[in-house]
C-alpha cells in the first residue's frame, strides 16, 4: 500500500479483494496509517475513482435467500453453536465492505467532513477485527467459514441505499446495526447455557460494547447529515477539514430533533420493507444515542388513513 495514496484509494483496495483474511488485514492496515496520520486525505480532489456495485468475494459460501435459511438453533448442540457463529462471521465479512464502502461512496461525493471518515475508519477496523476473531473461534470449534449456507441480505439492502447516504446510515447502521443489539444478548446467554463460555466472552466483552459504537455512528451522522441540509451544521467549503460537527457539537433544538426524527421514520419506512421487531435493547440503543421515539413507531406498520 502507497503511503501517499488517500484513504478512498486504501478503501478501494478493500472493497475489490475477494479473500475475506486478506480484506480485514488491507483493512486494518488502512484504518491504521489514517488513525495514525500516514495516509492525510481522505481523497484526491482531482481524481475520481469507480465505486464498484458490490464487493469482490469469494464464491465457497453457498448463498441462498433469506427465506430459505435453515434454522440456526438456540446453542444447544455443537453444530448449532457452529451455525451461529458462522453466521457471525459471514455477518463481519459484510461489515467490513459496508464500512469501507460507505468512506468511499459517500465520503466525497457528500463532502463529508473529516470526523465522518475517521469514525467510520473505526468501524471498519473493528469489524475486521471481529470477523477474524469469529473466523479464529469458529475454527477452534471444528469448522471454517463457508461450512454453513448463507444470505447476503445486507448487500441487498446496501443496494437499494447505495445514492442516498440518510438511507444508508438509517437502514445498515441505525436499523441493522441496532437489531444486532436486540439479540447478542439473548445469543450469548444461549452460549453460556450450552457450556461455551469462550465465545460467550467473545460476544460479551469485544463485540457487543463495539457494535454500540457502531450504531452510535449511523445515529450521529444521520442527525448531522439532517441538520446540515437545513443549515445547522455548517461546512467551511473543503469538505474535511477539522469544522464544528453540528449534530455532537452543539445543542440541538426539540424542533430539530422531532425534525430528524420524523426524517429517519420516513427513510426507514422507504427504504426498510417491513415493520422493526421487537423487543428492543432499550438500554443499549440508548446508549448508542437514540431512545424508543425513534424506533417505537416503526414496529407497527403505517396505516395510511387516506
Amino acid at each position: 500500500m502507497d503511503d501517499r495514496e488517500s484513504l478512498l484509494a486504501a478503501a478501494l483496495r478493500v472493497l475489490n479483494t475477494a479473500d475475506p483474511v486478506e480484506k480485514a488485514r488491507l483493512g486494518d492496515e488502512a484504518a491504521t496509517k489514517w488513525l495514525q496520520g500516514v495516509i492525510t486525505e481522505p481523497y484526491s480532489l482531482s481524481l475520481d475513482f469507480s465505486v464498484p456495485d458490490r464487493p469482490a468475494r469469494l464464491a465457497n459460501v453457498k448463498l441462498v435467500p433469506p427465506s430459505l435459511m435453515p434454522k440456526l438453533g438456540k446453542a444447544g448442540s455443537l453444530q448449532s453453536r457452529q451455525a451461529i457463529v458462522h453466521s457471525l462471521v459471514h455477518t463481519e465479512s459484510w461489515a467490513i465492505d459496508l464500512s469501507w464502502d460507505i468512506i468511499a461512496r459517500f465520503g466525497k461525493q457528500e463532502a463529508m467532513p473529516r470526523e465522518f471518515f475517521t469514525d467510520f475508519v473505526k468501524v471498519a477496523q473493528d469489524e475486521g477485527r471481529h470477523f477474524s476473531l469469529l473466523a479464529a473461534r469458529l475454527e477452534e470449534m471444528g469448522s471454517f467459514y463457508g461450512s454453513f449456507p448463507a444470505h447476503d441480505g445486507l448487500w441487498d439492502s446496501a443496494t437499494a441505499t447505495s445514492k442516498h447516504l440518510l438511507a444508508r446510515l438509517a437502514v445498515e447502521h441505525c436499523v441493522h446495526e441496532a437489531r444486532g443489539l436486540d439479540v447478542l444478548p439473548t445469543t450469548i446467554s444461549r452460549f453460556r447455557n450450552g457450556g461455551d463460555n469462550k465465545t460467550a466472552d467473545l460476544l460479551e466483552n469485544v463485540i457487543y460494547p463495539e457494535e454500540i459504537t457502531h450504531c452510535a455512528a449511523g445515529v450521529k451522522w444521520f442527525k448531522y447529515v439532517c441538520l446540515r441540509s437545513r443549515g445547522g451544521a455548517l461546512s467551511d467549503g473543503d469538505g474535511w477539514s477539522s469544522q464544528e460537527v453540528g449534530a455532537s457539537k452543539r445543542n440541538v433544538t426539540v424542533e430539530e430533533s422531532d425534525e430528524v426524527i420524523r426524517a429517519f421514520h420516513t427513510t426507514v419506512r422507504t427504504y426498510f420493507r417491513g415493520p422493526l421487531k421487537p423487543p428492543f435493547n432499550e438500554t443499549a440503543r440508548k446508549t448508542a444515542g437514540f431512545g424508543p421515539e425513534w424506533y417505537e413507531p416503526l414496529a407497527t406498520k403505517e396505516v395510511n388513513l387516506e
